[in-house]
């Protein structure tokens, strides 16, 4: 499908944009990816925009969304005190790891932010999708979606509750390293960077792009956490 280049930069109203909702940076503990390099990743694969969701940071998010404001989605993605995660976008403030996921939840809405889960039912971190039912009604967006997921079939999951509570779909590549960004991404109308005009495109989104990438970038995950535990 033929599509204008960075409808984003354009700043063209009747344009697509595609974008990775889900990416992380150094700011997260096991990531070693600087972050311009992510961007510049994503636009070299067509991606126009990218949420930065590092785990319990929000800094270098909110840095590179006020040089790339176009381009930037300032996120978190909060460990909550039942282990799952939950992911905030366009937030101003950090939200404390720890933090019960109905709290998370709320104080996401308080900043006026966008409540987006993601890998619901993901082993651990999705709580095997025994969260799901109960944050369902606070919640603008579930990721159907999750390039790192495993076995992939866990995203159907996703799609279903999707479905059947008519919620906004989200789709990221979870990107830990710079190969994985912007291999999974939703194709939507050229909107502003800003959270209600983010939800009205996405009630009309063109196009999910799904791709699972290998096993072995959870091998990078971990050695990115081994060497920021080395004193050198």
């Amino acid at each position: 499908m033929s599509r204008p280049a960075h409808s984003a930069e354009r700043g063209a109203p009747d344009g697509l944009i595609r974008i990775d909702f889900h990416v992380h940076t150094w700011g997260s503990h096991d990531c070693l990816s600087d972050p311009e390099r992510v961007l510049e990743q994503a636009r070299a694969r067509g991606v126009d925009r990218i949420a930065i969701t590092d785990h319990n940071e929000i800094d270098v998010a909110l840095a590179m969304a006020a040089r790339h404001p176009d381009a930037v989605i300032p996120g978190e993605e909060v460990k909550t005190a039942e282990g799952i995660d939950v992911i905030g976008l366009y937030l101003r403030e950090r939200i404390p790891v720890g933090t019960p996921a109905e709290e998370t939840c709320h104080r996401i809405h308080e900043q006026g932010g966008i409540v987006y889960l993601p890998h619901p039912f993901a082993r651990g971190k999705g709580g095997g999708g025994g969260h799901v039912d109960r944050l369902v009604p606070f919640l603008d967006m579930i990721e159907v979606h999750n390039g790192r997921l495993r076995p992939p079939a866990l995203n159907g999951l996703a799609e279903r509750v999707a479905e059947r509570d008519r919620l906004l779909r989200g789709a990221g590549s979870d990107a830990h390293t710079i190969r994985e960004v912007a291999r999974s991404w939703v194709e939507l109308h050229w909107h502003a960077n800003e959270s209600a005009a983010l939800l009205a495109a996405l009630g009309e989104a063109r196009h999910v792009h799904r791709e699972t990438s290998h096993p072995v970038v959870h091998v990078a995950s971990t050695w990115a956490k081994v060497r920021k535990r080395l004193p050198f």
